[in-house]
């Protein structure tokens, strides 16, 4: 009877540690899951708010919502860029467009798009801008190459003038006029 005693003690204690490992194992998992959604600030030129844009993670991409007030009216070139780095006047600092396919710029161009490339921007007589977009191009998971949130980030820029969606590197679409650091 010692022998079967001995042994119901040893599953139970089994059982015990094997429950508390897949509780750990679900909240690791669960506190090293990517955000589903980011606010992004957006600042024009002289380091000024001029909006915002909400990233969400959809089955198909991410989705875009951006708003934005005191700009040129217009078409505006609207894109991600490659490091979450926004220093005005320029924004230089946020590299060259999301490109980790190692394509050509543009919608139109047979060799393209960059994974960071997007629709127009159409900014009103009175300055103010609404965009609302999926993307297919980029996701909001950590370990993927055309994931928004790699390592040290991305940003998203809009341009001084129309994207021509073909032109390779930047689509003609002039200076950097605002921009917003995703990560």
């Amino acid at each position: 009877m010692k022998s079967l005693t001995i042994i119901m003690t040893v599953s139970l204690g089994l059982l015990a540690l094997t429950g508390c490992q897949n509780v750990k194992s679900a909240a690791t998992t669960e506190a090293a899951s990517p955000p589903s959604e980011l606010k992004v600030s957006l600042i024009g030129m002289s380091g000024q708010s001029i909006g915002t844009a909400k990233l969400t993670s959809v089955q198909e991409g991410v989705q875009i919502e951006l708003q934005v007030s005191g700009l040129t009216p217009g078409l505006h070139g609207l894109h991600f860029h490659e490091k979450a780095i926004c220093e005005a006047p320029s924004f230089e600092s946020a590299g060259a467009h999301f490109n980790p396919m190692k394509k050509e710029h543009g919608f139109l161009n047979p060799k393209g798009a960059h994974a960071g490339d997007l629709p127009n921007l159409v900014v009103d007589e009175q300055g103010n801008g609404k965009f609302n977009a999926i993307t297919k191009a980029v996701v909001m998971l950590p370990n993927k190459s055309n994931s928004l949130l790699k390592q040290g980030g991305t940003s998203l820029v809009i341009h001084e003038k129309e994207d021509d969606l073909k032109t390779d590197p930047t689509g003609n679409s002039g200076k950097r006029i605002a921009c917003g650091a995703v990560k």
